[in-house]
């Protein structure tokens, strides 16, 4: 009687189909485990590295990398009015008079007309959009190397953070120091001399800066290098040159009036950049709590 359950084979065999490796390809293949690929040059990576810029054409490079900031404004600006509810049902509103005017109250209806009808529309909503964020631009122009020149204290220039990648300037910080006015000569309400201010910015001697405090008054990155935490390395880099020159308690915040303050549009539109600011403004607040915390470490 034959079974028609499988009897397992307990002695052991070789597969027929199954090819065995030739030596050569052994061989082969142990001398390529035995050495891997080469590494990659380290060479070859450019370096990055945070200073305080000194020289002239250093700073214009930072100081250009900021005027692009604030011409990308009027792009982030034109896609809010683009998408804005408001914008969206004026145009509704306008296409559905004109076609109100041209197909539904008239006999002869001719689609060519509704589409170039249409078509204009369109083209006149982007121009209108191109018009209104123009300023932009013309802000970002005048962003010239006068505007890092304190107006408080002529000849002293704003301390300039960048960021170097390689050879060229990735991120750019425009810090200005501000000096305690309150224990200067004539800076009381009741004294009758003339007020007196000291040096502010990256010229001034640090013994006038004591107790003062350090404004931010640009802060940016380009555009493929945002979302890496250099923009976080410069902030670093500015509380320390602050709380160096001013004091170690020396406070640290944007600039009412920093380099991409200025908005051109109603402020039911810039709503995206209020956005920015804060978040500008939590990043400073935890590069602070971040070196309170390892200073009370020490």
């Amino acid at each position: 009687m034959s079974s028609n359950v499988n009897t397992p084979l307990l002695e052991p065999t070789t597969s027929q189909t199954m090819e065995q490796p030739a030596p050569a390809a052994l061989a082969s293949g142990s001398s390529s485990d035995s050495h891997p690929p080469p590494l990659p040059n380290m060479d070859d990576i450019p370096p990055l590295s945070l200073e305080v810029l000194t020289d002239r054409n250093d700073k214009v490079d930072a100081l250009r990398l900021v005027a692009d900031s604030v011409a990308q404004q009027r792009q982030q600006a034109s896609r809010d009015l683009v998408t804005h509810p408001l914008c969206l049902a004026a145009l509704t509103a306008v296409a559905a008079a004109a076609h109100q005017l041209v197909w539904v109250a008239r006999a002869h209806r001719d689609v060519g007309v509704g589409l170039a009808l249409l078509s204009g529309l369109l083209m006149t909503y982007l121009l209108a959009i191109r018009y209104v964020t123009a300023p932009y631009l013309k802000r970002a122009e005048d962003m010239k190397y006068a505007w890092l020149v304190s107006d408080d204290a002529p000849g002293a220039e704003d301390v300039v953070i960048g960021t170097r990648y390689g050879g060229e300037i990735i991120g750019a910080c425009v810090l200005r120091l501000e000096p305690n006015l309150a224990g200067l000569p004539g800076s009381g309400s009741g004294g009758s001399g003339t007020k007196r201010r000291t040096r502010g910015g990256g010229g001034g001697g640090s013994a006038s800066l004591k107790g003062g405090r350090g404004v931010i008054r640009a802060w940016t990155t380009r555009l493929r290098y945002r979302g890496r935490g250099v923009g976080a390395d410069m902030l670093h880099e500015a509380v320390r040159v602050t709380r160096e020159r001013c004091g170690r308690d020396a406070e640290v915040g944007f600039a009412r009036e920093h380099a991409n303050s200025e908005m051109v549009l109603p402020e039911m539109f810039n709503g995206s950049f209020r956005r920015r600011e804060r978040r500008a403004a939590r990043a400073l607040e935890n590069v602070l709590a971040e070196m309170e915390g390892s200073k009370k470490r020490k």
